[in-house]
């Protein structure tokens, strides 16, 4: 990513996370990125379309940590509860952001964006779907891709949940994790 685009997306997190989405603007966020006003709005038309940005930096965040710890000779059950630590250990690391981006992306015309945002999360999902799917654990009648949907959303919605919603404490996260795990372990065949 260039450094500039980088720069406004990193000063348009803070001065959001300081000042809030409707108190913010173009010009805090130009000043935190050390740009001049105009080099803006090359990059972005508007303060709210740098919320793509942003949730495109947090999903690719979520893929490099699962890139990282999913091997693919672990079984399928298991890269699913790796999955599901990561995305709960990212929405509570990260959680002032993910609400940044959902009250960002709410607001405007660019929700529809969010799957173009999330689609190489939902390929990789849906790959190990697909692979887990030929080697027979999961059951035979199960769509990947419209599966990895579907499973990405509990997942994330579970950890919003215990850390956006509620700021539960770790025992109650790991209680929802199990929960989360049980319920995609059936609903997978698994």
């Amino acid at each position: 990513m260039d450094n500039k685009k980088e720069a406004i997306i990193q000063s348009a997190i803070e001065v959001f996370r300081k000042k809030g989405i409707e108190k913010a603007t173009v010009s805090d966020i130009v000043k935190g990125a050390g740009i001049a006003q105009g080099t803006f709005y090359l990059y972005f038309s508007s303060k709210l379309s740098v919320m793509l940005s942003i949730a495109e930096v947090m999903t690719e965040k979520i893929l490099h940590e699962i890139h990282e710890n999913v091997h693919e000779a672990l079984p399928f059950h298991r890269k699913l509860e790796v999955v599901v630590d990561i995305v709960f250990d990212m929405i509570k690391e990260y959680r002032e952001v993910f609400a940044l981006i959902y009250a960002g992306l709410a607001s405007t015309e660019y929700m529809q964006e969010w799957d173009a945002i999330y689609e190489s999360y939902y390929a990789w999902f849906s790959h190990q779907l697909e692979q887990a799917k030929a080697d027979g654990v999961v059951r035979d009648s199960l769509h990947p891709e419209r599966t990895a949907e579907i499973l990405i959303g509990l997942i994330e919605n579970a950890a919003e949940q215990i850390y956006m919603y509620s700021h539960q404490d770790d025992h109650k996260a790991a209680l929802k994790k199990k929960e989360v795990l049980e319920f995609a372990g059936h609903a997978l065949g698994i």
